[in-house]
């Protein structure tokens, strides 16, 4: 089984300098243009059986142009939405700083945002869904998995087994795809973060 992990295209959040996470900003034109381009890549190269998406605009529109350039069946799920920033979402960083201040030693990973999640509540629902889609969906040869950086980042640690506690950040550029896969008796990383269709 195989899953081609993808980060949605550019957003206007990306130009406003602000929070993102669930704030729900469409895609700018580079946007359209990355996830026209990815697609195009993907139907040649590493065409899914299916694709799964956060039902984020950004990601969900990144989906929908893969869909109509693959024709295969897409599925929204919840748990793929981008890390829950509860009040930061869609402020400007400034504004940020001044209202919810980060406290001197920087959050623990278990306190949440308020009206938002923890990083461990983040990378738990990254598990779940992890688990959820080798499970639910392991009769499929290649499964596309539309996302956002903070989730994909601890959707490769879910894969390979890290600890809740690991500092590592698997950065992923707009547009850019990780491939896995998973046999029997391995875990198989074939790439990260490609982006030789841009």
């Amino acid at each position: 089984m195989e899953l081609l992990i993808i980060r949605h295209g550019q957003s206007e959040a990306d130009l406003l300098c602000v929070h993102e996470g669930r704030a729900d900003f469409p895609l700018t034109k580079l946007g359209e243009q990355q996830a026209r381009d990815m697609a195009a890549y993907v139907t040649e190269h590493l065409p899914p059986d299916i694709i799964l998406a956060s039902p984020l605009l950004r990601a969900k529109s990144t989906a929908e142009t893969l869909q109509k350039s693959v024709g295969c069946d897409l599925l929204l799920e919840d748990d793929l939405m981008e890390f829950n920033n509860g009040v930061l979402a869609g402020l400007s960083r400034e504004e940020a700083l001044i209202k919810y201040p980060l406290p001197p030693d920087g959050r623990p990973i278990h306190v949440p945002i308020e009206k938002g999640e923890s990083e461990l509540e983040l990378r738990f629902r990254a598990e779940v869904i992890f688990n959820k889609i080798i499970l639910d969906y392991q009769s499929y040869n290649r499964v596309a998995i539309i996302s956002h950086g903070g989730l994909i980042s601890q959707f490769i640690k879910a894969f390979l087994q890290q600890p809740n506690t690991s500092e590592y950040i698997f950065a992923t550029g707009d547009t850019g795809m990780h491939l896995l896969e998973i046999k029997e008796n391995a875990r198989v990383i074939r790439f990260i973060n490609k982006q030789e269709h841009l």
